[in-house]
C-alpha cells in the first residue's frame, strides 16, 4: 500500500496526501493495485485502532459523497473509516475496455484488494445505491466471512423495475456523448438523489465529481447483467437496511424486499428523506451506523 501526501483543498476535495478534510479531521490517501492491474484511490481517517468501517458509493459518485461521516468527531474518534474511489471513478483509473465493468468478479476483487491494502480485519461494508451491487459480487466471489456486517443504504441487491424510481431516468441522458446533454442529465439526476438539496456549493462539488466519469464508462457500468438477489437468503451476517422514504431513484420497496428476505436483518427507514439519507440526516444515520457497528462486532 503506498500512501501519499496530498494537501486537500476546501469541500474535502483531494488534490495531489496526508492532510485534513474541511472539518480538520485527519486524512491520508493511498492507493490499491487490483488483479487485474488497475490503480484504484483510496482514503482513510479515524481511530487507526478503532473498528473499522468500509464505504462504497454508488453509481457516478466518488469517495467524497461520504464527507459527512468523514466530518463526523464521534465517528472519527471512535471508528477506523475507509473509503475508495470505484473502478472508472473519481481518481480512480478509467480504462476504456467495457470488460473491465462488465465482469462481477473485477468488482468483487476491487473490494478485496481494498481489504487487503488498508488491512482491514472485519471490516462492516456500507455500500450505497450501486454499491450494493459491488457488495453483491464481493459476497459471492470472496463470501462474507471476512467481514463484521453490512449496512445497505439505498443499495441495489437485486434488480427489479418495480423498484426503480422516475429519478434514473435521467440517466439516459448520462449516457450522451454529447457535452451539453450529459451535463443536463447528470444535473437531474444528482438532484433527484436528494429531497433535502445539498447547498450551492455543495451540490456544485458534487457535480464536479460526477462529471469525471465519462459516458463510456457510464454505459458500461449500466449494461452489466442484472442482479437476481439470490445472494439475500443466505447472507448469515449482521445486517443493516437503510433507506429514504421518498428515495426518488430507488424506491424504498426495494428495501423492504431485502430486509425480509435477509435473515435476522434490521430494517430502518428515514421519513421524508429521499436516496441519500447518510447526506440529508447525516446526525441520525450517524448514530444509527455507529450502533451498527459496535454491535456487529459483539457490542451492544
Amino acid at each position: 500500500m503506498s500512501y501519499a501526501a496530498r494537501p486537500r483543498h476546501a469541500k474535502g476535495f483531494p488534490i495531489d496526501g496526508t492532510s485534513t478534510d474541511r472539518m480538520g479531521a485527519a486524512m491520508r490517501s493511498f492507493t490499491v493495485t487490483t488483479p487485474d492491474g488497475l490503480t484504484l484511490a483510496a482514503y482513510e481517517c479515524g481511530n487507526p485502532d478503532g473498528q473499522e468501517i468500509l464505504f462504497i458509493h454508488g453509481f457516478n459518485q466518488a469517495h467524497m459523497s461520504w464527507v459527512r461521516q468523514f466530518d463526523d468527531p464521534a465517528l472519527g474518534a471512535e471508528f477506523r473509516m475507509v473509503a475508495y474511489d470505484l473502478r472508472g471513478h473519481g481518481a480512480s483509473d478509467k480504462p476504456a475496455a467495457p470488460e473491465c465493468y462488465t465482469e462481477d468478479k473485477r468488482w468483487a476483487d476491487d473490494v478485496a484488494s481494498v481489504i487487503g491494502a488498508a488491512g482491514l480485519k472485519r471490516p462492516v461494508l456500507v455500500p450505497w445505491s450501486y454499491g450494493g451491487r459491488v457488495v453483491t459480487d464481493y459476497v459471492r466471489h470472496h463470501g462474507f466471512e471476512n467481514i463484521a456486517g453490512i449496512n445497505l443504504v439505498a443499495a441495489t441487491t437485486k434488480d427489479d423495475p418495480a423498484y426503480v424510481g422516475p429519478g434514473l431516468g435521467h440517466t439516459a441522458a448520462m449516457l450522451q456523448d454529447d457535452l451539453a446533454v450529459s451535463i443536463a442529465g447528470t444535473r437531474a439526476f444528482l438532484r433527484a438523489c436528494f429531497a433535502r438539496q445539498p447547498a450551492h456549493d455543495e451540490f456544485e462539488t458534487m457535480l464536479a465529481y460526477n462529471m469525471v466519469v465519462p459516458p463510456s464508462i457510464r454505459k458500461a457500468l449500466r449494461s452489466r447483467t442484472p442482479n437476481p438477489g439470490d445472494l439475500l437468503p443466505k447472507l448469515r451476517l449482521p445486517v443493516l437496511v437503510t433507506h429514504g422514504a421518498v428515495d426518488d431513484v430507488s424506491l424504498v420497496a426495494r428495501s423492504y424486499y431485502a430486509a425480509e428476505t435477509i435473515p435476522g436483518a434490521t430494517l430502518s427507514v428515514f421519513e421524508d428523506i429521499g436516496h441519500s439519507p447518510f447526506w440529508e440526516d447525516a446526525p441520525r444515520y450517524n448514530r444509527e451506523l455507529a450502533a451498527f457497528v459496535r454491535k456487529a462486532n459483539g457490542g451492544q
